[in-house]
């Protein structure tokens, strides 16, 4: 029967291989990154395959991902001529590196289309009839409004991953005591 720590850990990687889907990541390589973050050592290829019961390509294709993230480093063991791979642990990095990268791969492309799309409309205005420009313009204020709102989550990430772990403590508290119903005098 496996023990406490065996079924805690087994219920973590579980729930975090779920929670991969969210961030648009396989649940292998979420389910990965879980494994190697609640390890106490560096683990190897064939260590990983062992545990989550996955392929060698499987694991090879998350664990470069998972470098290419930042998340994950190769470690050496003297004496081993085996690769292994350490997690971040640190939390605040860890959330630096998939902020960053999510926004990079994400927000980033997003925020293009949006001035692309709207230099293709633009560039056609004076050319549409009275209908087609009313159209283009009710086109041209959502896509103003989510240029808007994707901005503000930029600045607001931005802010953030400035401020550090103390700024997020910070901005969190900040955001609770506006969030709060005004007291009666």
């Amino acid at each position: 029967m496996a023990s406490a720590l065996e079924r805690s850990k087994a219920l973590f990687i579980r729930r975090w291989g779920e929670m991969g889907g969210y961030w648009g990541i396989s649940r292998t390589m979420a389910e990965l990154h879980a494994l190697m973050y609640t390890s106490a050592e560096p683990l190897c290829t064939d260590d990983i395959m062992e545990q989550l019961q996955i392929s060698r390509g499987n694991t090879s294709m998350s664990l470069r991902q998972l470098v290419d993230w930042g998340l994950v480093a190769r470690a050496h063991r003297r004496g081993d001529r085996k690769a292994y791979f350490a997690c971040e642990t640190d939390v605040w990095e860890m959330f630096q590196c998939i902020a960053t990268e999510r926004k990079r791969r994400e927000v980033q492309p997003i925020v293009e289309t949006i001035r692309r799309c709207r230099e293709m409309v633009e560039q056609e205005l004076e050319n549409l009839g009275p209908e087609e420009t009313e159209t283009a313009q009710v086109y041209l204020r959502r896509l103003d409004a989510m240029q808007s709102f994707l901005n503000a989550i930029l600045e607001l990430l931005t802010l953030t991953l400035r401020g550090g772990g103390d700024g997020l403590s910070m901005l969190a508290a900040l955001l609770t005591q506006l969030n709060e119903p005004p007291t009666a005098k």
